[in-house]
């Protein structure tokens, strides 16, 4: 496995993959990976030809307040299970190779970035949109691949994509979740016993409005209240927010058609975790 700490490096790396005929698949991340990165990986190799895994704590997308300082970084353990699952680059920058001094350019993608967590979070998905760009002018790839965990990300980068003219396909793969349904994230480490425990009522909350779609509810308020009142009855959780929204415009809908996503921010202490599902409701019963 090649790691490389320069975009030079890396372009040079991928130029020879491409004259071998090889496809080129990324999967980005912020390191500390676990077992939905892996899964990403899995997806990657299967796919492509030479697979890049860019391992990069990303500063532009934290605010301030948030965890950049101690956002783990754990990078010889990160680069061991790239090499366990056969990546052929490893791409970890320093903070000035990708953003160096007078840097000056950033990417938004408006009223997507505005939404959900980008209330919450104002500037964080200018920070992902480029960062990701930058990755993807960089590395090139034919296939890139995203977890439908940071689903609003996802849905970001697709507009991107397809605004700026991309050549590239991107793949949302499904959630990786614990054993208890707790999905699977970097800052999952942060919680204490007890707040981990408690942390699986995000997905206990969320099939509660799954069934109660599937038994033909369609008012979204009636969903969004599930959420809220069982955060509420959950010890140590605050609530952020609680959203069923459309897939595409990732605004609030009246009622439940189509495709939606039923998307929830909660906190623990200082660690903030969000999770979501998707429903697909072909018609609306009368």
């Amino acid at each position: 496995m090649i790691v490389a700490y320069t975009i030079e490096r890396v372009r040079l790396a991928v130029a020879e993959a491409r004259s071998r005929g090889l496809s080129i698949g990324l999967v980005p991340t912020m390191g500390a990976l676990h077992a939905g990165h892996v899964s990403l990986i899995r997806s990657a190799r299967r796919e492509c030809g030479f697979v890049v895994v860019s391992i990069f704590v990303n500063p532009t997308q934290f605010g301030a307040g948030e965890d950049l300082e101690r956002y783990p970084r754990p990078l010889t353990k990160d680069l061991q299970i790239c090499e366990e699952h056969h990546v052929d680059l490893a791409f970890a920058p320093e903070a000035g190779i990708m953003y160096p001094p007078g840097y000056r350019t950033w990417v938004e993608v408006h009223e997507l970035q505005d939404l959900l967590c980008g209330a919450s979070r104002p500037g964080h998905f200018r920070g992902v949109a480029t960062v990701v760009l930058k990755l993807f002018n960089i590395v090139q790839p034919d296939l890139a691949y995203f977890g439908q965990k940071d689903a609003q990300q996802a849905r970001i980068i697709r507009q991107m994509v397809q605004d700026l003219n991309l050549q590239l396909r991107l793949q949302v793969c499904p959630i990786v979740r614990e054993p208890d349904g707790l999905a699977l994230s970097s800052r999952n480490q942060y919680l204490d016993s007890a707040q981990r425990d408690h942390a699986r009522a995000l997905h206990v909350a969320l099939e509660e409005v799954r069934k109660l779609a599937e038994k033909g509810e369609r008012d979204a308020r009636v969903l969004r209240q599930l959420l809220a009142s069982r955060i509420a009855a959950t010890p140590g959780a605050v609530l952020d927010y609680a959203a069923v929204v459309d897939m595409e415009t990732l605004k609030p809908v009246a009622r439940v058609k189509g495709e939606v996503l039923v998307a929830m921010a909660v906190e623990f202490g200082t660690t903030r975790l969000i999770d979501n599902i998707r429903l697909s409701i072909a018609t609306e019963e009368s």
